[in-house]
């Protein structure tokens, strides 16, 4: 079984910064990309960043040059600092990998961690 656990959530002002962590867990054989969602009240889950295991990034417009997306693979982790934080980042972010789990056969499986809650306010 592969688990994906988030943490660093929390309650932040505007134009502060916080720190989001991912850790895979379980039978995992490698861990192609990383990615982190974010889904606000009443919106649909976007993408927020990814990175590949070679450490290829991609971000989204709306937060290029505030977050940043970084890996551990050797901790099957995923990380996201975010930086300069308003009002439109509050969220719950979900963690998510493109894993290849231990075991026959070559197909990845898509994983979700639960999420984390990031709220932004004065």
């Amino acid at each position: 079984q592969v688990q994906l656990v988030e943490s660093g959530g929390g309650l932040v002002q505007p134009g502060g910064s916080l720190s989001l962590s991912c850790a895979a867990s379980g039978n995992i054989f490698s861990i192609n990309r990383m990615s982190w969602y974010r889904q606000a009240p009443e919106k649909q889950r976007e993408l927020v960043a990814s990175i590949t295991r070679a450490g290829h990034s991609d971000y989204a417009d709306f937060v290029k040059g505030r977050f940043t997306i970084s890996r551990d693979n050797a901790k099957n982790s995923v990380y996201l600092q975010m930086n300069s934080l308003g009002l439109e980042d509050t969220a719950v972010y979900f963690c998510y990998g493109s894993i290849l789990p231990v075991g026959p056969g070559l197909r990845e499986y898509d994983y979700w961690g639960r999420g984390t809650q990031v709220t932004v306010s004065s």
